[in-house]
């Protein structure tokens, strides 16, 4: 018997009748081949066919760390980077964030947010879903799980600083029997950039100032940018 949310997303949305097959992914992150074999108004059953190993998760955890930003820029930074391979999204109450999450609508935010990623992940056929959390300030967000740590620092970019990320990817590619153990956490501002006072935080706790490259780029364009980057180095070449 499937259970309720797969057979609304098969039977329902999907329109799939017996003998049709769908994927699943199992508890132990194996994507399985099901058909549909019985579909009754609210029930439906389906047998397994055949269990598929596929490689589909970046090799390397990457958390992408976001400061708050106008309008839908929060649900568009997940569904992408959720596409690309993030395993973990933070936002935060920038310095120079606009806007602000208010404690009643932190719950709301997280529920939507979540619902996306769920989404994007199905479009992808990730075999894991990405977790989402808030904080108030860049300063709440524990540190101690993360290997690697940078932040997308505009003034590296503006001073031609190019060999940050280069020497990063290099590193890791070095490191191809422990990479999955690694986890790379990146900051990115929201529109107004980083702080003085949130980049001597980060340089504290030892963040490489990175640039993304010689042009500017929005704030939900630059976690695109590193994730296809690490895609390119890490899966492709």
């Amino acid at each position: 018997m499937l259970p309720a949310e797969v057979y609304h997303h098969a039977v329902i949305v999907m329109r799939m009748k017996p003998g049709d097959q769908f994927e699943i992914v199992a508890a132990d992150k194996k994507v399985t081949v099901m058909q549909l074999e019985r579909v009754t108004d609210h029930a439906a059953t389906a047998r397994v066919c055949k269990k598929l190993e596929h490689t589909v998760e970046l090799p390397l955890q990457v958390t992408i760390a976001c400061g708050l930003s106008k309008k839908d820029k929060a649900d568009w930074i997940v569904q992408k980077a959720t596409e690309l391979g993030a395993q973990h999204f933070v936002f935060f109450a920038g310095d120079y964030s606009i806007v602000k999450w208010d404690k009643n609508k932190q719950g709301k935010k997280l529920t939507r947010l979540n619902k996306i990623i769920k989404g994007a992940s199905e479009q992808a056929h990730r075999v894991m879903v990405p977790t989402v959390s808030y904080f108030e300030n860049i300063k709440k967000i524990p540190l101690e799980k993360y290997s690697e740590k940078m932040v997308a620092y505009e003034e590296a970019a503006k001073e031609g600083e190019t060999a940050v990320l280069a020497q990063l990817v290099s590193r890791l590619k070095k490191q191809k029997e422990t990479i999955a153990k690694q986890h790379l956490i990146a900051v990115f501002g929201p529109e107004g950039g980083i702080s003085p006072a949130e980049v001597q935080y980060l340089r504290d706790n030892d963040f490489l100032l990175t640039g993304l490259g010689p042009r500017i780029m929005r704030a939900e364009t630059a976690p695109m940018y590193l994730l296809s980057a690490l895609s390119f180095s890490l899966e492709l070449s």
